[in-house]
């Protein structure tokens, strides 16, 4: 029996020996802190791969080694370190012994194939590799979108901030500006936030990840729930929404740049020909007074639906969007930004985004959808960029911004917990999830 949902993708999380070895000995503390946490979780269906590192268990084996000899052998000092992680992770696989995988992860290459247990822990495994550098190897083998470095920090600093009083907090930043910070070189005991050579690969994988302090547990939980947290995020680019979309506008990115139709007469006649169709629909289903296209772009669906004889309006935070967007339509549209949209309460009957939702941050998302909600009268339509749709990984680049790629059902879930609307039953045309998901909402009397 299974006991964790087998949709979601597994929490990968480096637990940081400096976690469960302080100077006074096992942390039992921390571990039992552990321990309710990640049953919690569990219990809501997570599933979780821990990491252990060596911590002080693997500096004071390799700093008696010195100590003794003076010095030693490369190879020693990463084997000092393995075995450190190794008898951290069998503590923990202790501890967890009724609902982790029987094995403890060593040899990286032998992977598990349709585990039952909700956690897995892993040790380090060879000569040359951080326990950060076989994070990142689980990441990718088990298909993480992102993966969490718990240490005894708060966020990555500019500089060391115990010998530099002026050095900075850091909450952003990309594997190539964190490069900068740690180097590209990797020794065994070096201590950085994140291990150089792992840094190559998650920059590669084009992964996220978050550095965090592992003792606050709360904090923990809200980013595992999307909420707002203090840490540090990497990222494989950095998501401006100016440079971004003036990208995507004019023409160095395209959704469908693989078929060759960005900046094209192809190109924009397909997107006339799929705003007049969404215009369509919405006339047909939903046959609203008047609406809010949030995320309009240049504006093409709102003069779609303005033809057919309903009252939109469309709302942008490109500037370079707004521009561009016809010149009879651009009364119409207003700069705003959707977790503040300028709009009154209940102005609009509906209120619809069509592939913005995937690009707001997960800690953002239910502030945005309660703005929806706010100015809508009647209802809320969504059409969400999902893991189900899968068409789109055969003609659509990859797309960084893409922050917020959740199955359908998480989707669901995060629709259902908002207070003022239900999801509605009201027919509407849908493609199959292969290449699109919709959702409508109704708001509640």
């Amino acid at each position: 029996m299974t006991f964790f949902n087998k949709k979601e993708a597994p929490i990968v999380i480096s637990v940081g020996g400096s976690l469960i070895v302080h100077d006074e000995g096992i942390n039992t503390v921390f571990l039992n802190k552990l321990n309710r946490f990640v049953r919690h979780y569990v219990k809501q269906g997570k599933r979780f791969f821990l990491v252990t590192g060596g911590g002080r268990t693997a500096r004071y084996y390799i700093n008696a080694g010195k100590a003794v000899i003076g010095s030693m052998a490369k190879e020693d000092l990463d084997w000092l370190g393995i075995h450190s992680t190794r008898l951290n992770a069998h503590l923990l696989r202790t501890i967890f012994s009724d609902i982790a995988h029987p094995r403890i992860i060593e040899n990286y290459d032998k992977k598990l194939k349709k585990w039952k247990e909700p956690v897995v822990v892993g040790a380090g495994w060879k000569p040359g590799w951080s326990t950060d550098y076989e994070m990142v190897i689980l990441a990718r083998d088990y298909k993480a979108k992102v993966i969490i470095n718990l240490s005894d920090i708060d966020y990555i600093y500019n500089k060391d901030p115990k010998k530099f009083k002026d050095a900075k907090i850091i909450k952003k930043l990309t594997w190539t500006e964190l490069e900068k910070i740690v180097g590209k070189k990797w020794r065994p005991g070096l201590h950085t936030p994140f291990d150089p050579i792992a840094l190559q690969l998650a920059k590669k994988l084009q992964l996220t990840a978050i550095i965090a302090n592992g003792h606050k547990f709360r904090n923990l939980g809200r980013i595992i729930r999307g909420e707002s947290f203090v840490g540090t995020v990497i990222r494989p680019f950095n998501i401006d929404a100016s440079y971004y979309d003036r990208a995507y506008y004019f023409g160095e990115k395209g959704e469908y740049q693989r078929l060759g139709y960005t900046q094209s007469f192809l190109g924009g006649f397909l997107q006339m020909i799929i705003n007049y169709y969404r215009a369509f629909l919405i006339k047909i289903f939903i046959n609203p007074k008047n609406c809010l296209d949030i995320g309009c772009g240049t504006g093409y669906l709102v003069k779609a639906l303005r033809k057919l004889g309903i009252d939109a309006y469309g709302m942008e935070i490109s500037k370079d969007a707004l521009i561009l967007a016809p010149e009879e339509v651009r009364p119409f549209l207003k700069k705003g930004d959707i977790v503040k949209i300028p709009y009154k309460k209940n102005t609009f009957d509906l209120v619809l985004t069509f592939d913005v939702m995937e690009h707001i941050e997960e800690s953002k998302i239910k502030r945005a959808l309660r703005e929806t909600v706010r100015v809508a009268r009647k209802n809320i339509l969504h059409k969400i960029y999902t893991t189900e749709n899968e068409w789109l990984s055969l003609f659509h680049a990859p797309d960084f911004s893409h922050v917020s790629v959740f199955y359908k059902e998480k989707w669901k879930e995060i629709f259902q917990s908002l207070k003022d609307v239900e999801l509605s039953k009201k027919s509407f045309f849908k493609l199959p999830n292969f290449f699109e998901t919709i959702f409508i909402l109704r708001k509640k009397n």
